[in-house]
């Protein structure tokens, strides 16, 4: 990892210690990301994009020991699914723990994803705690799929813009997301 890399993931990571609102690149496409543990950050966060809480964020996590601290019970079916995706994949589970009760559905889920991406992966494994990934656009409107497609709004709005990656063609799409029963009963939502 080179120099850049390195003081940006400590700006990113002082900001979110602090409570703060980021706009960093991570696997799939530019995401707006908090404290995913702060509840008043999840806040601002859902204010920023003009989407209800009850409409649930993913969160990123650096390994995949780190599900486990945020799920109650994870399926087995679980670890073969995160090993042997190809591509990003965002597995929503039942019986969140550990996380803003506001970053929680109503029905107690949370989406997760296992970041293998070098910025964002690194990013996580420093602040040592999950964060909150939710595509860089107000609700409602085209998910950005590079860094020059982000509006200013969004810009502004957060406390801290990434400075690397930015150069970066458009091409980025969202993960695959899958839901998991509790008895490990797998449901596409998107693929």
């Amino acid at each position: 990892m080179n120099e850049q890399y390195r003081e940006e993931i400590k700006r990113a990571s002082d900001v979110l210690y602090r409570g703060g609102i980021i706009l960093y690149p991570t696997d799939t496409v530019w995401g707006i990301g908090c404290d995913a543990t702060n509840e008043e950050a999840v806040r601002r966060v859902y204010e920023i994009k003009r989407r209800i809480d009850s409409k649930a964020m993913l969160v990123l996590v650096d390994s995949e020991v780190k599900v486990d601290f945020y799920v109650r019970e994870v399926p087995p079916v679980a670890w073969d699914l995160i090993e042997l995706s190809t591509k990003p994949l965002t597995i929503i589970y039942d019986g969140a723990r550990n996380l803003a009760s506001n970053l929680v559905a109503d029905d107690g889920s949370v989406g997760i994803r296992v970041t293998r991406e070098e910025f964002s992966k690194q990013l996580c494994f420093r602040f040592r705690k999950a964060i909150v990934s939710t595509s860089a656009n107000v609700s409602g409107q085209p998910t950005p799929r590079c860094f020059a497609e982000i509006s200013d709004e969004i810009k502004q709005a957060v406390d801290y813009v990434v400075g690397v990656r930015q150069d970066e063609p458009a091409g980025a799409a969202p993960s695959s997301i899958i839901r998991l029963g509790a008895h490990g009963e797998v449901k596409v939502i998107r693929e």
